[in-house]
């Protein structure tokens, strides 16, 4: 452009806005990429805000902090703890309060008192029950047997602190009538089962094998059940003194068809050199073949309408 030229200042503003435009876009570009790489480092949701406010809009991904979790500390039984006072306790004397039995006991309930005059010999003692009162407080109950086989009931009164980890006994015991014997129903076990059938007998050499160790246990397994034997075998023989069942199947004269399956439960004698025990086990049978195999050996009493595994 010559010298002598003048250019209007409208014409020459242009290419400076064109050229501040461009570096602002560019600048934008920029941010927009920047944010993009912010959002996929950060997760799903902001990568979803960076999308929708679109390139010329640069949006913070909200921070979102993890809700604090509170668990309130589980109550702990303190029936260990008035077991071990009670043991203590039962095992001091007023005459000797400083043996090692009264120190114990006093530290675990201080400023408790301890019985005056002579003991009887105590046994073993054992927690048989605890009620939590709330505000921390529990009673529990425990039974002291005697060399001469006496049992006496003492309620302890025992107090936790907020965290349920620290106990203290807050009293002396209170001797108390033993609990009553609860109500059993009825056994689902109503259907004899003969002594010379081939369940009768399936269940005497299982158990013979299962206690005695003569023979392998796993020959009267069903397929995929696993089982081992009681090892040392504790005794040298068993006789099958009476098999009650669940199920009607189980009386039949002739096994039934393959996948039928009975529950159980054997009274038998078993012998060792000492003498004689009785025992009872409970046991699930399936067919198969044209023999039963067990299937599963339970623990305690199955309810009607089921088979435990």
């Amino acid at each position: 452009m010559s010298p002598g030229k003048h250019v209007p200042e409208s014409q020459a503003a242009a290419p400076m806005a064109a050229g501040v435009a461009l570096q602002q876009m560019r600048r934008r570009v920029r941010l927009s990429r920047l944010a993009l790489f912010t959002a996929i480092a950060a997760g799903p949701v902001a990568l979803g805000v960076t999308v929708m406010s679109g390139s010329a809009t640069v949006a913070a991904a909200p921070t979102t902090k993890p809700a604090a979790v509170r668990t309130a500390a589980a109550a702990a039984d303190p029936a260990g703890y008035a077991q071990l006072f009670v043991s203590a306790w039962l095992r001091s004397s007023a005459d000797d309060a400083t043996s090692a039995q009264a120190r114990l006991a006093q530290s675990l309930a201080p400023n408790i008192d301890l019985v005056a005059g002579a003991q009887a010999r105590l046994q073993s003692v054992t927690a048989v029950r605890s009620v939590q009162r709330g505000g921390g407080r529990w009673a529990v109950t425990v039974a002291a047997q005697y060399a001469d086989a006496a049992v006496r009931y003492f309620v302890v009164p025992v107090a936790t602190d907020h965290t349920g980890g620290s106990f203290t006994v807050t009293g002396v015991p209170a001797v108390v009538a033993g609990p009553a014997g609860a109500a059993v129903a009825t056994s689902p076990y109503g259907v004899a089962v003969p002594s010379g059938s081939d369940l009768a007998s399936a269940v005497g050499e299982f158990l013979g094998a299962y206690l005695t160790g003569a023979g392998e246990v796993d020959r009267y397994l069903a397929p995929g059940v696993k089982l081992a034997s009681v090892s040392p075998a504790p005794y040298t023989a068993v006789t099958v003194q009476q098999v009650m069942a669940v199920e009607k199947a189980a009386a039949a004269e002739q096994v039934p068809a393959d996948g039928t399956t009975v529950r159980v439960r054997a009274a038998v004698e078993a012998r060792d050199g000492t003498g004689r025990w009785p025992l009872a086990y409970e046991l699930v049978f399936r067919s198969r073949s044209g023999r039963w195999e067990v299937a599963a050996l339970e623990s305690g009493t199955v309810q009607d309408g089921g088979v435990r595994s």
